[in-house]
């Protein structure tokens, strides 16, 4: 494979291997663990999904060729930018507001998996996906089982002798049966154990999280950007005037908000779901624009999508367009919010005057 393949199938399925497995432990421990709690986040994630593909389809059907093979694009929420922009403009937001952003872009990402998995695999190998499902049960039954047999073997055999191999092997036999590898990363980190048992002072999960998110946001999602960000300046000449690209700016800096915000309100407006009492509509709004942010992996589906080399230019430009925007909208907006939280902090301070 090219370096650039390396990047996106390689390195990114650490990166959806930590997603995995924030999401097994949002589903054991956190938002996720309580139906009512989790169905806000949930339903403004599906919106956040359906509207942006939409929106991206109404710009690109009459264009014909493969222009609305990128429907995918604009579903993507970048986990890693959406939190850092947040942490930056948010010191006073309330905490559940970071987790409803949390939430959201787990699910998001996962839809995406989802998508990229079923609607951007061709010519599967069934032979090599079936053997890369053994290894997964053989992964999760080494990661759960309480047998004696395994206990003694994880006693017995230092963790990363255990398991690299075999994940390994699971990402190589995934690979071979067409399914991209990214998604193998995604299902081991569904099956770590996220409680720790006997002796240990923490859970694998938390360990494995530790030891890879350096490696996750340090190398691995900067080296894809520099190989996959790229835009051919003499391929961008029709640039502003490709249904693509005001696709992909539509679906990322209108759809997101639209979807996220109808998603919240309709759940919340029929059923029994409600905001925690700390969060206002003005900060789900913030949270909505900074979901715009669609990044990594709007730039994985887009080298998914395409082929040409012109259509390619258009979607990549649009989405480093659309995430700057994005990124920048939404640190104006969650500052004011933060501030907002800030006075409301100060006043709940102050003794009450007789």
């Amino acid at each position: 494979m090219s370096v650039q393949a390396w990047a996106a199938d390689g390195l990114l399925a650490v990166f959806f291997f930590i997603v995995g497995n924030e999401l097994k432990q949002e589903l054991v421990h956190g938002e996720l663990r309580d139906p009512r709690r989790a169905a806000l986040p949930i339903a403004a994630a599906l919106g956040g999904v359906a509207v942006p593909a939409l929106v991206f389809l109404a710009f690109t059907l009459g264009s014909g060729g493969e222009a609305a093979d990128g429907w995918g694009i604009p579903m993507a929420t970048d986990i890693a930018f959406a939190v850092a922009v947040l942490a930056v403009v948010g010191q006073y937001l309330p905490t559940p507001l970071r987790t409803f952003l949390l939430t959201l872009a787990t699910v998001d990402d996962m839809c995406a998996v989802l998508v990229i998995a079923v609607a951007y695999t061709s010519g599967i190998n069934l032979t090599a996906l079936a053997l890369a499902a053994v290894g997964l049960a053989v992964f999760g039954y080494l990661q759960n089982g309480s047998g004696r047999a395994v206990t003694r073997l994880r006693a017995a055999v230092p963790g990363w002798l255990l398991f690299v191999p075999l994940a390994v092997t699971i990402w190589t036999l995934m690979h071979a049966s067409g399914v991209h590898a990214t998604i193998a990363g995604v299902a081991m980190g569904l099956l770590m154990r996220t409680r720790p048992r006997g002796t240990e002072t923490a859970s694998p999960s938390h360990r494995a999280e530790e030891a890879l998110r350096p490696f996750s946001a340090g190398i691995a999602l900067p080296v894809f950007a520099l190989m996959s960000a790229g835009v051919s300046l003499p391929g961008a000449g029709g640039f502003f005037t490709s249904t693509i690209t005001w696709g992909v700016l539509a679906g990322l800096l209108l759809g997101k908000v639209i979807g996220i915000l109808g998603g919240t309100w309709l759940t919340s407006r029929f059923t029994a779901a409600h905001l925690n009492p700390r969060i206002g509509w003005a900060d789900i709004a913030g949270i909505s624009v900074l979901a715009g942010i669609g990044f990594t992996v709007s730039l994985l589906i887009a080298e998914l999508s395409y082929t040409s080399d012109v259509h390619l230019t258009d979607a990549k430009g649009a989405i480093l367009l659309a995430s700057t925007t994005a990124a920048l909208l939404a640190a104006l907006l969650l500052h004011r919010r933060s501030r907002h939280h800030q006075r409301l902090a100060r006043q709940a301070e102050q003794p009450a005057t007789p």
